[in-house]
């Protein structure tokens, strides 16, 4: 079979100017004189984009002829802020795009107030993600962000005679240029029913989820170019969508109401993003977002793996954490392994351990997030099995590395004891990874020292520091253009993808 040349980038959008162009016309139908500013902020947005998916398509092919390993980086939120500015600076266009504008009659920075910040995230931990993407995208690395496709943000904010308003942040209500959305892939997930209890054909024991309600990933491409246009990564975010099958059992059972209402349940995963403690989401609404998050992930890079033996995926994947939020994706994978590709126990926990790390953010006890048993038992009942049989093969080690240390049993079980028991979900992670990292030297040495104590003393190779830090390209390149270019016109340009070049700076003081 032959093999088909497709035309390249340069020969279907010979100049950014003809792009622009291009787009005005066959996506917003007018002329450029006739646009309204937001629709030339789409044009252009559109025109950078074809570059971004050509690039993406490069990396894409790159990575595969390398047979690489890949990773993914689970994470409810990526603050990923405005991207066009950002993706003209990596692509290195940000100059000609001002003097095609120019020669339009328009300014390229009024427009790039128009655009809306993409509300994925709102703090700390979301701008790590975004970072991340970042640098992954610069380095060239095989790797890649999983996140929700939120429609609303927190909040967003104004000031009307001299008071905070707060209004819903509908950052898609006028669409965006920056989404991919893949149609032809829906990922099936379920959730509520039970679990039966059966035995195979040699006696095993083979438990099934029945009975469950689904619920629809579609996923969502967010192209993110590294410095200089080097390699172009993806966040893959994934909306929920309802099934129309069960919606329309009850439907014809003459529940009308009911049916709307579970359409309208099923579609709220991912309308909003809530803060880290969300008691106004309510608790069943939260845990669905997080399981929604890791199921679909996985079913992604379960197909991406591609492969018949699952005990090679530590060798092909790995899976990063970044905090709690993903970390029923142990319990997940370990369903996966267990229940649908029929391996041992052992053989599957060691695969499951050898592929995920976690990142924690945290060291409060009390802002750890834990989870009631009986919610994830009315959401999630095959997975709390398999949560309280790591706890306790867990609990076996450790009786058998303090015998009789009953007080080390309590502190370390996964499931707190008490009126209402909980799954401590950072003991889960911890538990099911090979990796466990702060995110400042100081709080790593205080994550072994005063957080978990007993997990480091139990597995001192596990734990490690990888210290935060912010993308140079958009917290300093694009942020504060006048300091850049002092910066640039001092030492050269070396800093922007190493920041490191910055000690040039210090006999200039």
């Amino acid at each position: 079979m032959g093999t088909i040349n497709e035309p390249d980038l340069q020969a279907r959008c010979p100049s950014l100017r003809d792009s622009i162009l291009w787009h005005a016309r066959s996506s917003m139908v007018r002329r450029w004189s006739r646009l309204s500013p937001r629709e030339k902020l789409f044009s252009i947005s559109l025109a950078v984009r074809d570059r971004l998916i050509e690039e993406a398509l490069r990396t894409r092919v790159a990575v595969e002829e390398a047979d690489a390993k890949q990773a993914y980086y689970l994470s409810m939120e990526f603050l990923i802020g405005k991207s066009l500015e950002n993706n003209l600076v990596n692509l290195g266009l940000l100059g000609e795009c001002r003097e095609v504008l120019a020669g339009l009659g328009s300014n390229l920075d009024s427009l790039l107030d128009l655009e809306a910040d993409a509300a994925l995230g709102n703090g700390g931990l979301g701008r790590l993600a975004a970072c991340f993407l970042d640098s992954i995208a610069t380095l060239g690395l095989p790797a890649y962000g999983f996140g929700i496709n939120y429609d609303f943000g927190l909040f967003r904010q104004e000031i009307v005679d001299g008071e905070q308003v707060e209004h819903p942040d509908e950052w898609r209500a006028r669409g965006t240029p920056w989404q991919v959305e893949r149609h032809d892939v829906a990922h099936p997930i379920p959730l509520f029913g039970r679990v039966e209890e059966t035995v195979d054909e040699e006696g095993n024991y083979r438990p099934q989820w029945v009975d469950t309600s689904l619920l629809y990933g579609v996923p969502v491409d967010m192209l993110v170019a590294g410095y200089q246009g080097r390699s172009v990564t993806a966040l893959r975010l994934f909306s929920a969508r309802a099934s129309s099958n069960f919606d329309m059992r009850i439907f014809n059972d003459g529940d009308y109401v009911k049916a709307v209402e579970r359409k309208v349940y099923s579609e709220t995963v991912s309308k909003v993003l809530y803060p880290n403690e969300a008691p106004a989401a309510g608790p069943l609404l939260r845990l669905t977002q997080e399981y929604f998050l890791v199921a679909c992930s996985l079913r992604e890079i379960i197909k991406r793996f591609g492969r018949h033996d699952y005990r090679e995926l530590p060798d092909r994947v790995a899976i990063q954490l970044n905090d709690t939020h993903p970390a029923l994706a142990v319990a997940e994978l370990m369903r996966i392994l267990v229940d649908e590709k029929m391996l041992a126990w052992e053989t599957a926990w060691d695969v499951t351990t050898r592929t995920m790390g976690y990142t924690n953010h945290t060291l409060l006890p009390e802002a750890l997030e834990k989870w009631p048993v009986e919610l994830l038992d009315e959401l999630l009942p095959r997975h709390l099995q398999i949560i309280y049989e790591i706890n306790r093969r867990l609990l076996e080690r450790v009786e058998a590395r303090w015998p009789g240390d009953e007080e080390r049993v309590r502190r370390m079980s996964i499931i707190e004891e008490g009126r209402r028991k909980q799954v401590r979900m950072a003991y889960l992670a911890i538990a099911g990874s090979h990796s466990v990292n702060g995110v400042a030297a100081v709080h790593s040495e205080l994550v072994k020292t005063r957080l978990v104590p007993d997990f480091h003393k139990l597995w001192p190779e596990k734990f490690n520091n990888k210290t935060n830090g912010v993308t140079p390209r958009r917290w300093m390149l694009v942020a504060n253009p006048g300091m850049s270019r002092l910066i640039s016109e001092s030492i050269g340009d070396g800093w922007i993808a190493d920041l490191g070049e910055l000690r040039k700076l210090e006999p200039l003081a």
